[in-house]
């Protein structure tokens, strides 16, 4: 095992999510079980006591693959020789609390960290914006760092892709692995579209497995849409293992190749496919060869599909006018 270690930034380190996902990360689940790891954990000066005991955890899991930590509130130090750069940290949302609202404070928050990753980060930085609300976050993280390739930003659907297949899966009383083709369109947000006329079940379309139509128009979103509001409702807190669980996956599903013919869901910068404005950070249907990845074309859009897409989209140019002075001019 000779391997180069991967150097993986995670902000808000100490944070819910971080606590979920770090060890997740250093047993292997994201990289594999023969990838060593360098972990760089950022976090906000008054939680660098708790990222201590933190790192003392990962100290006391003694695992074989973890070949370093580097804790830090210096986000230079923090994004140095990254290859992978994850923003789980953000502002977090309470109970009640609008999106709209959270749109000004977190951009004071990805603005910089556009700006460090750039000036910082290895040459095949890859990012992933997990913090909410995700899509804008990257899409300012994005613009702040404009000699990073647009095809290295991501944020994160794919919690809302595990979420569509579950309640699938379960109205089918399908096992989750028979749910394929299931594509989460747009913001990650009350708005995103999942989409479940192209899904399938055990290789049929869910449209014919699940003959209840007016359930799946209507419950079927709903559930998904308003599921992280739930979970917030139920535990006083929001989603964190499953969160971290579907970091895991988007990392793993960018970075081996897609089983052929299906795809998978993350927002990447849009270049005008299925007529959604350039440059918007959108979820599309993705495909990946391990290396690269692309957003697949020819998926097809009736109009019920299309007019959930074009209110997703809306909500993103929205965002984007709400945030214009916290691009570079």
């Amino acid at each position: 095992m000779n391997k180069t270690p991967i150097r993986v930034a995670v902000t808000g380190a100490a944070g819910q999510i971080g606590y979920s996902l770090l060890f997740r990360i250093a047993s292997g689940a994201m990289f594999g079980p023969e990838q060593p790891v360098i972990l760089h954990l950022i976090e906000i000066e008054p939680a660098l006591k708790a990222l201590n005991g933190v790192v003392m955890e990962l100290d006391d899991c003694a695992f074989p693959l973890l070949k370093g930590v580097v804790p830090t509130a210096d986000l230079n130090e923090g994004f140095k020789g990254v290859n992978w750069a994850l923003l789980v940290g953000a502002m977090p949302r309470k109970a009640g609390m609008e999106r709209k609202d959270l749109l000004g404070a977190n951009g004071k928050i990805f603005g910089p960290q556009g700006q460090a990753i750039q000036k910082n980060a290895a040459s095949d930085v890859r990012v992933l914006v997990v913090g909410n609300p995700c899509n804008t976050n990257c899409f300012i993280a994005m613009n702040n760092a404009p000699g990073v390739p647009r095809d290295r930003w991501h944020a994160m659907t794919m919690l809302d892709q595990n979420r569509a297949k579950t309640q699938l899966a379960k109205k089918a009383s399908a096992d989750i692995t028979a749910v394929t083709h299931l594509a989460i369109w747009g913001n990650h947000s009350s708005t995103m579209y999942p989409d479940f006329f192209n899904a399938k079940i055990g290789g049929r379309p869910v449209t014919d497995v699940i003959g209840h139509r007016e359930w799946l128009e209507k419950d079927f979103i709903s559930i998904i849409q308003k599921r992280g509001a739930a979970i917030i409702e139920a535990r006083g807190l929001s989603s964190a293992a499953s969160a971290a669980n579907a970091v895991v996956d988007t990392v793993r599903a960018l970075t081996t190749p897609t089983a052929p013919g299906d795809w998978f869901s993350v927002a990447v910068c849009s270049d005008g496919s299925y007529g959604i404005e350039k440059g918007l950070i959108f979820s599309y249907p993705i495909r990946s060869d391990g290396k690269n990845r692309e957003i697949v074309q020819g998926v097809p859009l009736n109009d019920f599909s299309r007019a959930k897409i074009a209110a997703t989209e809306n909500e993103l140019k929205e965002e984007k006018s709400l945030v214009a002075e916290l691009l570079p001019k």
